[in-house]
């Protein structure tokens, strides 16, 4: 039987599953409604999609290395602190990670279509499914990313027990204990420093556009810059700019462990290339921080409670 939008929109409707999901259930029984609702029930999917409105805004990032040269960073969320402490969560985000510094997915949705490493009968969003019946509790696979390194090598950190996870991938022709070190460090300034660009030269135009206008108001808004000459005022700008991108391009910021305090980043790997006689390029980094950007959920116990016995 051919199975139409319109019958999946239904199955997704009556069963708050996914829309791939709804589709699947509705093949594996031939476009019978009632039995791809017992589908769904059987695998754990419906009761897992009405968790959906809840959010999962704690968790954990992992990574995972492959050799010096291919290493992946995950973050899994879930809705509480207390089950991103629970071993069995930790074991799926560790999963999750080597899936992922092993898969060749460009996107979330090619990722999680893929089949499961630890089991290739189950695709990973299935492998997610089974985890939250498991463990009661909405999670999502909310991003991964792998960096291969051409020449040279990728080091990875992790801060906080998984708060934070940093990749760095270097160009260079020396790769031995001293290089790595470096990297680790550069990779703890990124994970303490937070920057948005590798260097200026990475800047989006943008990110650039949106702070000089934010800037300009700053100025216009201040009866004692606002009178000044434009002549002026262009160059406030131009200053401030250069300042605030110091802060956030990982090259310029000052190095966090440096001696004398203003030594950055740029100049200390340009220290250790002089050591290890060969230079050493950074040319990527990815930062993941558990719940960046996301809403968080205020626990009224007291509400839930009232609301399961009502």
């Amino acid at each position: 039987m051919a199975i139409t939008a319109s019958m999946v929109k239904e199955l997704r409707e009556s069963t708050g599953a996914g829309m791939m999901e709804c589709k699947k259930a509705l093949n594996e029984t031939n476009g019978n409604m009632e039995e791809a609702v017992e589908y769904l029930r059987k695998h754990g999917m419906a009761k897992a999609e009405k968790k959906a409105n809840r959010i999962a805004a704690e968790g954990l990032c992992r990574v995972a290395s492959a050799s010096d040269k291919v290493a992946a960073v995950v973050e899994v969320n879930s809705e509480t602190d207390f089950v991103a402490k629970n071993a069995t969560f930790q074991e799926f985000v560790d999963a999750v990670a080597v899936q992922a510094v092993n898969s060749s997915a460009a996107d979330m949705d090619a990722f999680m279509a893929e089949a499961w490493n630890e089991d290739p009968s189950m695709t990973v969003s299935d492998k997610l499914v089974s985890e939250i019946a498991v463990i009661g509790e909405k999670l999502s696979i909310r991003r991964f990313k792998k960096l291969e390194a051409a020449h040279g090598c990728v080091v990875s950190y992790v801060h906080g027990g998984g708060r934070i996870a940093v990749l760095v991938e270097a160009d260079t022709d020396v790769v031995n204990d001293e290089v790595k070190e470096a990297l680790n460090n550069v990779c703890m300034q990124i994970a303490a420093m937070n920057p948005k660009f590798l260097s200026d030269a990475d800047v989006d135009q943008d990110y650039l556009a949106h702070e000089t206008e934010i800037i300009k108001d700053q100025i216009n808004n201040d009866p004692k810059e606002a009178s000044k000459p434009d002549k002026v005022k262009e160059g406030m700008v131009k200053g401030r700019i250069n300042k605030q991108l110091k802060e956030v391009c990982l090259l310029d910021q000052v190095y966090v462990k440096a001696a004398d305090g203003k030594q950055n980043v740029a100049q200390y790997i340009a220290e250790v290339s002089k050591s290890v006689g060969a230079t050493v390029s950074l040319k990527k980094f990815v930062r993941f921080e558990t719940g960046e950007g996301m809403e968080k959920k205020v626990e009224n116990f007291a509400a839930e409670v009232a609301s399961q016995i009502h």
